[in-house]
């Protein structure tokens, strides 16, 4: 899944403590070496006004899966359980990508 730099532009303002504006926004990406559409950088800006980021990261954070024993797989019910943590961690990468789909839509 390719992620849009736009987003990117605004988390690195928001995790700086910068205003998401559209000059800002413009100057991450030129930055990185990308040539931005000012038109684009204006939409997100608005967009973003008043979006809680810190409360939109928590919900779309995926906690990583701890490693397992090599033994405890091998028991019996090991595989049933690496597939059903494999289908929940697809789904709460999918569910994260819709929330942030759905913020910059």
């Amino acid at each position: 899944m390719k992620i849009d730099p736009y987003l990117h532009a605004a988390l690195v303002l928001h995790g700086a403590g910068k205003e998401i504006s559209k000059e800002n926004l413009l100057s991450v990406l030129r930055a990185a070496g990308v040539s931005p559409d000012e038109a684009k950088a204006q939409v997100l800006s608005e967009a973003v006004k008043g979006v809680n980021f810190e409360e939109l990261l928590k919900s779309a954070a995926v906690p990583v899966a701890q490693p397992v024993a090599g033994s405890s797989q091998a028991q019996s019910g090991g595989e049933q359980k690496k597939e059903e943590k494999k289908e929940d961690h697809a789904k709460q990468e999918q569910a994260a990508a819709e929330g942030l789909a759905a913020l910059f839509g």
